[in-house]
């Protein structure tokens, strides 16, 4: 169940990293709310923005990236330009990321039970006794059987699969606000996959935590997702229901992403796929970043279009499918 306030608020998020050739915009203009219990699917090609936007929220950018413009309002409080310490005391305990790699979650040389107590430890002041029992179900919850041996095991004895999941253990011990996960099961099986999407639905439903799912994979948030934010060359260019995304994509970006599934292609028939490739985003130029790649451009599409309602439907496009 959502409420109506917004837990966090994106307004003109702008993410920059300073390079030879110039500022490269990695986020440009992204805008979302999200509400308590809601899941929305940040979906696009590597290199779209969508892990950075995850980053910015948490302040994670390190120089040479910066918060160029734009704000991130998370239960009422602005974390852009937050004091180090009042982010540190959010993440973990109201925000945590599961990142795609587990090893930036997981030290090496520690056990899995230290990295996890101590990580309870770090926000609860709760005896070490409760917080090892805390860290054992939080491993039973994501699948890893005989947790209470294979707590006093190192990174190394784990395979990079169950790595992934002690990494979202540790993310699920606080039973967190939010979570920004970053295409956290691309490493596991498809059983294991179903698995730990199955925790996270049934932790947004008991808890009503919110989740910023961030994902290539169009098949995982089909059947997680409340909304579904496109992203293309560092902006949103469609935002909307999951079903309706899915069902009718608007933007002739998401109706590529859609076509080029080997599962929504006829047997025997060749793969359709996206013509050209992302563009540099350091030579972007002012118009619509999609237009060289796209069969529906004009010379209209020389100028930014702006993230415009269509029928419910955010969209950054001036010639819109539905409208056809």
């Amino acid at each position: 169940m959502t409420s109506r306030s917004p837990l966090l608020q994106v307004a003109g998020l702008r993410t920059e990293f300073a390079t030879r050739e110039g500022a490269l915009p990695a986020v440009a203009d992204v805008s979302f709310d999200l509400a308590r219990g809601e899941v929305l699917g940040l979906v696009g090609e590597s290199g779209s923005g969508k892990s950075v936007t995850g980053f910015s929220i948490l302040g994670l950018i390190d120089p040479p990236g910066r918060i160029a413009a734009g704000r991130i309002v998370f239960d009422g409080v602005e974390l852009v330009g937050a004091a180090p310490e009042s982010l540190r005391r959010l993440r973990g305990k109201r925000i945590a990321m599961i990142f795609q790699d587990p090893m930036m979650t997981l030290n090496p040389v520690l056990s899995i039970e230290t990295q996890m107590v101590e990580t309870v430890l770090a926000h609860d002041d709760t005896p070490r006794a409760a917080a090892r029992q805390r860290a054992i179900e939080a491993l039973g919850q994501v699948g890893i059987a005989a947790a209470a041996e294979r707590i006093h095991q190192y990174p190394h004895q784990f395979s990079g699969g169950m790595r992934q999941r002690v990494a979202i253990a540790i993310a699920l011990l606080h039973k967190p606000d939010l979570i920004i996960a970053d295409e956290p099961t691309t490493a596991l099986d498809v059983t294991v996959q179903g698995q730990i999407l199955y925790e996270m639905q049934k932790l947004v439903r008991e808890s009503g935590t919110a989740l910023v799912w961030i994902t290539h994979d169009l098949a995982v948030v089909a059947g997680l997702a409340d909304r579904i934010a496109v992203m293309y060359a560092g902006r949103i260019v469609e935002m909307g229901d999951a079903a309706a995304v899915l069902d009718a994509p608007c933007h002739p970006y998401s109706r590529g992403l859609l076509d080029s599934v080997p599962a929504a292609t006829r047997p025997g028939a060749r793969l359709r796929q996206i013509r050209g490739s992302t563009p540099s985003l350091l030579r972007l130029g002012p118009g619509c970043a999609f237009r060289e790649r796209c069969d529906r451009a004009t010379e209209a599409c020389a100028a930014m279009p702006p993230l415009t309602e269509h029928d419910g439907r955010a969209v950054r496009c001036v010639h819109p499918l539905e409208l056809a």
